[in-house]
């Protein structure tokens, strides 16, 4: 009862925040019960509407809430159960009078189901802002990462493939026992293409399985040349810097929390069956968003991939110059700028036109990147192997 709480010593203003009303509704139950016992309070004599706000969550509503959240918990394909999760599900159920997520998200933390520690948002940098076309939300870019060191109890290894477009929320996700190699790669992202369209560019770490051997020079590696005989723009995301893979960090997180954490999976079959629900779910989800997403081309028909063809197009490494203004690309080091050292560029290596552009980078000015730079560049002609 709130005007028990504001006897015992808790503040008016903390009561209203834990009962979810206004403060002058505290402090009008409290006038009225001045001077009286609870007992003899009349309670009823009030005004219209009023009884709702004195409690404003009934208690039957209130157990439907805690029940609806168990039961997310245990059977929703996304793994969601939080408050706007639970609004959802009571909507679902053709309820009246739902209560806002804000008040839902007062039941869970007054039945202590709520992590009390106070998280500091930041300001997430621009969607694909070191991109100018991909920022102004004209062409979709597909980041693709993997998760390792998993394992099945009593069982395999496992490694997950995962993507996420970073506009439309597309994602999909490839759980297996073996490594993840450069050919299952490309096998996967053929597949994924083929049905939901290809984007303007594809977006990785530097891992050798997606960008091929860093001992030798010149290198492009098979996902690279599976990529560029597309069109589609491979872009490579600087050493230790945060930020760039956001969307497919955040995805592989959720992936972990929603499928690998949340069950007992006896097998591969198992896991990937688990997986393919929860993926499933993610894109009805994120249906609305992906319609208002940069649209994605068709895969070509008759396409036939040639690793032996010499690469053509755009090659994109996004790199932090050294203490003198240099960078590192497929090997070799360029000057950029004596002036500008240790920040960000963006080198596009153009291939067809055999030249390296290096353009200024700062996450403050997204829509300033002057070219600091061009240098002449000439891939050698030599036969694929891996």
């Amino acid at each position: 009862m709130m005007v028990t709480a504001v006897r015992r010593g808790e503040s008016q203003r903390s009561v209203a925040r834990r009962f979810g009303v206004s403060l002058h509704t505290v402090q009008r139950w409290v006038e009225r019960a001045q001077g009286q016992r609870l007992s003899r309070v009349d309670w009823q004599d009030q005004s219209p509407g009023s009884t709702q706000a004195a409690n404003r969550t009934s208690s039957a509503m209130e157990t439907l809430i805690l029940q609806t959240r168990q039961h997310l918990q245990r059977e929703s394909d996304l793994g969601e159960y939080g408050a706007a999760a639970v609004q959802r599900a009571l909507r679902q159920r053709r309820l009246r009078n739902v209560p806002s997520i804000r008040t839902i998200g007062r039941v869970f933390e007054r039945h202590g189901l709520l992590d009390a520690r106070r998280r500091t948002r930041r300001n997430a940098p621009p969607l694909g802002w070191y991109l100018p076309d991909v920022a102004a939300d004209q062409t979709e870019l597909d980041q693709i990462d993997i998760v390792e060191g998993l394992k099945i109890k009593n069982g395999p290894l496992v490694e997950v493939l995962n993507a996420v477009s970073l506009h439309g929320g597309l994602v999909a996700s490839w759980p297996q026992t073996a490594s993840v190699t450069a050919r299952g790669v490309q096998k996967a992202l053929i597949e994924h293409w083929r049905r939901w369209g290809l984007p303007g560019y594809a977006q990785f770490d530097n891992d050798t399985v997606f960008q091929g051997p860093h001992h030798y020079l010149d290198i492009i590696g098979r996902v690279m040349r599976l990529c560029l005989s597309l069109a589609v723009v491979p872009v490579f995301v600087p050493p230790r810097e945060t930020g760039f893979q956001a969307s497919i960090e955040s995805y592989n997180g959720r992936w972990q929390a929603k499928v690998w954490a949340r069950f007992a999976h006896l097998s591969l079959a198992a896991l990937q069956t688990q997986s393919g629900k929860y993926v499933t779910a993610n894109r009805r989800r994120a249906l609305p968003r992906r319609e208002s997403a940069p649209s994605r081309e068709a895969f070509p028909k008759n396409w036939q991939l040639d690793l032996q063809a010499h690469p053509q197009g755009r090659v994109v490494f996004i790199r932090r110059t050294d203490a003198i203004g240099q960078v590192t690309v497929l090997g070799h080091t360029f000057p950029v700028d004596t002036h500008w050292t240790g920040r960000l560029v963006r080198c596009d290596v153009l291939l067809t036109t055999e030249k390296i552009r290096f353009f200024q980078l700062r996450r403050r000015a997204p829509q300033e990147q002057p070219l600091l730079n061009e240098v002449v560049y000439q891939l050698p002609q030599k036969s694929f192997h891996e």
